[in-house]
């Protein structure tokens, strides 16, 4: 498996100490959580068969804990 690099943007209002542990709890061990001038991204380094597996199961995983993807962007250091 390769390891991938891409942020997550969030809608909505940043994440609170609660949202953590349901991120957590939810898959997304290997995002750290950044919020700049209002705007929250989680940042994966993330393992998987492809890029697209790889954004689709933190996605999902996102979603579950009970946030919205505005959109998704790529590492350019990756």
């Amino acid at each position: 498996m390769k390891t991938y690099a891409f942020s997550l943007v969030l809608s909505g209002a940043g994440v609170t100490d609660a949202d953590y542990g349901r991120l957590f709890e939810a898959g997304c061990d290997d995002g750290t959580v950044v919020t700049r001038e209002g705007v929250t991204h989680i940042a994966f380094d993330r393992e998987a068969e492809s890029l697209e597996e790889a954004i689709r199961s933190a996605t999902a995983q996102v979603s579950a804990a009970g946030f919205q993807v505005a959109r998704v962007e790529m590492d350019p250091l990756a």
